[in-house]
């Protein structure tokens, strides 16, 4: 048999005797690890998009996004405008939350136009006919750094007149 190392003492790391709780602090570390994976199976943590509809007279706007998120998370946004009547200058108007520590990755269909209406972001979509379904797809990454609750509304334009707003909320956690 061979000799036991200097720095080692059998009863104590082989039997594990003698350590002020040891093995609950152990099985403790492995429950919290074990919950924390069942949390993250469970979308605690974000990744599932959710889907938000709100409907008016003119048009209706789908939303399909997470709004639990992850640092350096990459995750997709679907808006969906279905008209009801022609909307002859459709634009979508986000809040600071959506660009404020994400990176928007890609925008398809390219809109028409973007610009920055009262510091939100603003893309153009153009005209949309009535009874037409427009699709935006557009998919972000959340910096690793930005933890917390932020607004992360849009709202859909004909114009300067505002027709439809989702109210929004993201958490980001670490």
């Amino acid at each position: 048999m061979a000799d036991v190392p200097d720095q080692l003492v059998l009863r104590r790391h082989r039997d594990l005797e003698g350590g002020p709780n040891g093995i609950h602090v152990r099985r403790s570390l492995l429950v919290l690890l074990a919950a924390s994976l069942v949390a993250g199976l469970l979308n605690v943590f974000g990744q599932r998009p959710g889907s938000t509809t709100v409907r008016a007279s003119a048009a209706s706007l789908e939303l399909s996004a997470p709004s639990h998120l992850r640092g350096g998370l990459l995750y997709a946004a679907v808006f969906t405008v279905k008209a009801r009547r022609t909307l002859r200058h459709a634009a979508l108007v986000f809040s600071p939350g959506w660009a404020t520590t994400q990176q928007i990755n890609t925008i398809e269909p390219s809109p028409a136009g973007e610009t920055s209406r009262d510091g939100q972001l603003t893309l153009q979509l153009g005209k949309i006919n009535v009874g037409s379904t427009y699709r935006l797809f557009m998919q972000f990454q959340v910096d690793p750094t930005s933890v917390g609750r932020r607004a992360a509304d849009v709202s859909l334009y004909d114009g300067t007149t505002r027709l439809i707003h989702i109210d929004r909320t993201i958490t980001v956690f670490p």
